[in-house]
């Protein structure tokens, strides 16, 4: 192979955005078949259940969305009244977002379905695969700060 010319099924980030990928569809199934969400939108639901109030900002950062993917979704949730915007005191451009009943019972249903997903995943593995997915993991997210803390 020539030293200018790029492999991508040996690359690592390309490895690692595909696996994703293949997961996250996987999962997707979950959430779709369930209540007819898109990846975005039970990030969104996710990201408010776990964490409460957030602005959209907060969202995006948190989920790792496009401010407008994020936007869509948070539309889209509103539509169904799983979530309430409430503007900033100070800053009226801000709105906190909140799930509603709905929301929340949409997501407490979704929680143990998550986990199961989870759990059935990491279950088609050994424990030494398990470790070394998770202590991989772990390496690569620490080298990935410590370079980002040296710029």
């Amino acid at each position: 192979m020539e030293a200018d010319t790029l492999e991508l099924e040996s690359f690592l980030p390309y490895r690692l955005y595909r696996l994703a990928d293949a997961v996250s569809r996987e999962f997707s199934r979950v959430y779709k078949d369930r209540h007819g969400l898109t990846r975005p939108e039970w990030r969104t639901l996710a990201g408010l259940g776990q964490h409460g109030t957030m602005t959209a900002t907060a969202l995006g950062e948190q989920s790792a969305m496009h401010k407008t993917k994020v936007s869509r979704a948070v539309a889209e949730l509103e539509r169904r009244r799983w979530l309430t915007r409430k503007p900033d005191e100070k800053d009226r451009r801000v709105e906190h977002l909140t799930l509603t009943r709905a929301g929340l019972t949409a997501y407490r249903e979704m929680v143990p379905l998550a986990k199961a997903f989870e759990r059935d995943l990491l279950g088609r593995l050994n424990a030494s695969e398990r470790a070394a997915v998770t202590e991989g993991m772990a390496a690569l997210k620490g080298a990935l700060d410590r370079s980002t803390t040296q710029l």
